[in-house]
């Protein structure tokens, strides 16, 4: 756990004000992401306070790229869209943590990188934003 980390403090405001946990994996969390101009947006956190992948050992990295995985398989199955772009960022939050963006055809940019705060600005309602976090913990609990 490191001091200050939005990922590592339980109640950290700043996490909880732009994702909700969904499920505990092998060695991550999954997270929905508030913002759903990109229906399905989740994020995957690692468990313990590692800045990189170098960071991981072979069988940690392995178990973070199932998780990856299986939420990726799940997602896929529950929103069917076209493609999943994948993102490793860390700059501002240096905890690994990867971005999971369904994209559909047509969609929010289609063709082009995903925004991390698209102009769109698809916030939920308490009661979408529980039944979408139920929905996806239901899959991966199967």
């Amino acid at each position: 756990m490191a001091e200050g980390c939005m990922y590592c403090e339980a109640g950290d405001e700043r996490r909880l004000e732009l994702m909700t946990p969904i499920v505990d994996l092998k060695v991550s969390t999954l997270h929905f992401y508030r913002e759903q101009s990109y229906p399905g947006r989740c994020v995957l956190v690692y468990h313990k306070h590692i800045q990189k992948l170098t960071d991981l050992e072979p069988e940690e990295y392995m178990a973070f790229f199932e998780d990856a995985s299986k939420a990726a398989q799940k997602l896929t199955e529950l929103y069917h869209p076209d493609k999943i772009n994948y993102l490793i960022l860390g700059d501002l939050c240096p905890h690994l943590h990867l971005h999971l963006v369904p994209k559909y055809q047509g969609g929010t940019d289609w063709g082009r990188m995903f925004q991390m705060m698209p102009e769109a600005h698809k916030i939920l309602t308490a009661e979408e934003e529980a039944a979408e976090v139920l929905k996806i913990k239901r899959a991966l609990e199967e």
